[in-house]
């Protein structure tokens, strides 16, 4: 068979736009699965995948509220960047309900004493293929760029301390 023969993928396709790089993460989410391969199969299936806690990673559950506050807006891709330029890892959002959810992803031995809650062993997670966005529901607000790379849980402190001068009543 010719090459010009060959089919090209489809813009849905994961194919598209897989890197070595996007590979590599999509392993290391999926390796956080007890059958990495069923975790591929929800993400090419459903587009999000439910991982467990408390192995590779844990995760801060924050209120919409307090990082639109903190960034101060609520606009996506606003949010996005900031939260990149903050926390310089993953960060899941979660829309489904009225305030909406904000997961920062964490290494499960990183120490946390703040407002937000500390998700771990024991939680499944809806984690987002990586790549190209499937939910309008559940999706990375920040995506992650490198395999094993986290989120440090003292700059999500730094923020949501700016969160909490900025909600501060007048005294």
């Amino acid at each position: 068979m010719s090459e010009s023969m060959v089919p090209e993928p489809g813009p849905g396709s994961s194919a598209c736009k897989q890197t070595p790089e996007r590979e590599a993460v999509t392993d290391w989410f999926a390796g956080a699965h007890p059958v990495p391969r069923q975790a591929l199969a929800e993400w090419a299936n459903c587009g999000v995948a439910l991982l467990p806690l408390g192995g590779r990673f844990d995760a801060l559950r924050v209120a919409g509220r307090l990082v639109h506050s903190a960034v101060g807006s609520g606009r996506p891709e606003a949010v996005g960047a900031a939260l990149a330029d903050w926390l310089h890892g993953p960060v899941i959002r979660d829309s489904r309900t009225g305030s909406g959810q904000y997961y920062v992803l964490i290494a499960p031995d990183a120490q946390w004493q703040g407002a937000a809650d500390r998700l771990g062993t024991g939680t499944y997670l809806a984690v987002p293929r990586i790549g190209k966005q499937f939910s309008p529901v559940t999706y990375w607000a920040v995506q992650p760029r490198r395999r094993g790379r986290l989120c440090d849980p003292a700059h999500l402190a730094a923020l949501l301390a700016t969160a909490d001068v900025l909600e501060a009543p007048d005294s």
